[in-house]
Formats: structure tokens, C-alpha cells, sequence
């Protein structure tokens, strides 16, 4: 076996096929996603429960005390928004911190009807 086709999966005796500028464009942008680390989420959670009904996303982002990618930003925040754990002021654009579950909690303990 010579030295090009050792490293050839099953030691095939074919060349790898090149791969054309489309798809390594492709693969490219798929390495450089926004995905937010866990650490970079809890950042953003207590940024904007520190400053709940402050300010907006832009602002929130300029108090984050690390700097992120405002487009990480946005993923973290549409991840919020869809959990339920902000809302976002249609008419202002502030960012709510509106998750509490021991006061969700207290009010089920006290019957309130959750349908």
C-alpha cells in the first residue's frame, strides 16, 4: 500500500472526490452557525433579569458584561421568547423577564386554573 491510498478509507485504491466551491461554501457556513453555549444563555438570562423592562435587545446587548455576536444574541433571545421565559414589548421593544415558577407555584397552591 503506497503512501496515498493508506489514509483512504478501506484503503481504497480511488481518489476522494473534490469538492466543488458550492459545497464548500456550504459547509463553511454550517461550521460558523450562531449556536450559544449554555454558559452564553445563562449570561443573557441574568443580563436581562437584572434589567427586565428596561431596555431593549439592542441595549441589552451592549450590557452583557462578555462580549457576544449580536447574532448569537438574537438566537438565545428567539430561544427565550419561544420558551416562554421573556416577552418582548411589541409597541417599545423591552425585553420582559416574565419566567418565575415559585410564584407560578404559589398561585396553583392557591387554585388558580392552568389550561
Amino acid at each position: 500500500m503506497d503512501a496515498e491510498t493508506q489514509f483512504l478509507p478501506g484503503g481504497s485504491d480511488e481518489a476522494p472526490k473534490a469538492l466543488n466551491n458550492s459545497s464548500y461554501i456550504y459547509l463553511y457556513n454550517m461550521k460558523n452557525a450562531h449556536s450559544p453555549t449554555l454558559d452564553s444563555v445563562k449570561m443573557v438570562e441574568k443580563t436581562i433579569k437584572k434589567y427586565s423592562q428596561e431596555y431593549g435587545k439592542y441595549q441589552l446587548w451592549k450590557r452583557l458584561p462578555k462580549k457576544m455576536m449580536y447574532q448569537t444574541f438574537q438566537e438565545i433571545i428567539k430561544y427565550l421568547e419561544e420558551s416562554g421565559k421573556i416577552y418582548i414589548d411589541k409597541r417599545d421593544g423591552i425585553v420582559m423577564w416574565t419566567y418565575d415558577p415559585k410564584t407560578v407555584r404559589r398561585l396553583i397552591s392557591q387554585g388558580l386554573v392552568v389550561r
